[in-house]
């Protein structure tokens, strides 16, 4: 079992004229996020609009991102519905030397832990080099992990689940298992996770964050004075009041046209909220100077 710590983006997936993917940009994207501080970046997150691209194009960019001098540094997300699907997404990013995964139960239908526990245990009998980083999202998916449930997926099969993002927040302060990667969604809640025995972050904002993210971390780490805690979350606080993808996307857009794209039925902020958006950010004297990826 390998264990993921530190600050991690869920990287935008950046589209071009015609809402296909780009793979070049997406790439040169992610790889940027590094640059500037991340441990490493998610593809094909939520904020990746994974629900909404084709598996077709996904498979050309892990294709791709396979000769990124970046590759040990990424993971893979799935954002698939079809247990069929997401087998073939696994299988096929093996191929690439990927095994590290960041996978959500499907959305929409209901059902409990027991079936949550089949779903994974399908997915590791067909897949078995993987290693599963499990989403917790209850927003999204309609599913929230029990402590319970993850404790006993980590039984049954302690080399393939490895950690967890908790998005639902409902986890992070109270699961204890050894060698066992916990990531909470935001943060807000980076600090306090490393104060309690968290591995790291897993977020949206890292898209403009990773390198403020990066100091809060390390300076914890290094047992120094938290003098960008208080400004980190401030900026979370402020992208939290809107849809994460739209804001990010319609803030990236101001210095660089390549973010403008988005799928259907997402969209850049209408321009009272973008004003609000900038002008909050403004107030917060954040101004994220990130390499263009055009």
């Amino acid at each position: 079992m390998s264990k993921i710590n530190g600050i991690y983006a869920a990287s935008i997936s950046i589209l071009d004229q015609n809402l296909k993917l780009d793979i070049k940009k997406t790439i040169r994207h992610s790889e940027n996020l590094i640059k500037n501080g991340c441990h490493g970046v998610v593809l094909f997150g939520s904020t990746g609009q994974s629900q909404l691209i084709s598996l077709d194009e996904k498979f050309q960019l892990v294709e791709q991102i396979s000769k990124s001098e970046f590759k040990d540094k990424f993971i893979i997300g799935t954002g698939l519905n079809s247990l069929i699907d997401t087998v073939s997404f696994l299988k096929l990013s093996n191929l690439f030397k990927f095994n590290k995964f960041l996978i959500m139960p499907p959305a929409y239908y209901m059902y409990e832990d027991k079936d949550v526990i089949r779903f994974y245990k399908k997915l590791i009998e067909s897949v078995s080099d993987c290693e599963i980083i499990l989403y917790n999202f209850e927003k999204l998916s309609g599913y929230k992990f029990s402590a319970h449930c993850v404790k006993k997926l980590v039984n049954l099969f302690p080399a393939q689940i490895i950690g967890v993002k908790d998005s639902s927040y409902n986890l992070f302060e109270s699961l204890k298992i050894n060698n066992f990667s916990i990531l909470p969604g935001s943060e807000t809640k980076l600090l306090k996770g490393l104060q309690i025995g968290c591995s790291g972050i897993i977020t949206a904002t890292c898209n403009v964050t990773a390198n403020l993210s990066r100091k809060v971390y390390d300076d914890f780490l290094n047992q120094k004075n938290q003098i960008y805690n208080d400004k980190l979350c401030n900026i979370r606080l402020v992208f939290d009041k809107f849809n994460l993808i739209s804001g990010l996307h319609t803030y990236l857009s101001e210095k660089d046209e390549s973010f403008k794209n988005i799928l259907p039925p997402l969209n850049l902020l209408n321009d009272i909220n973008k004003k609000k958006l900038l002008d909050d950010l403004k107030k917060l004297d954040f101004n994220y100077e990130f390499l263009k990826v055009a």
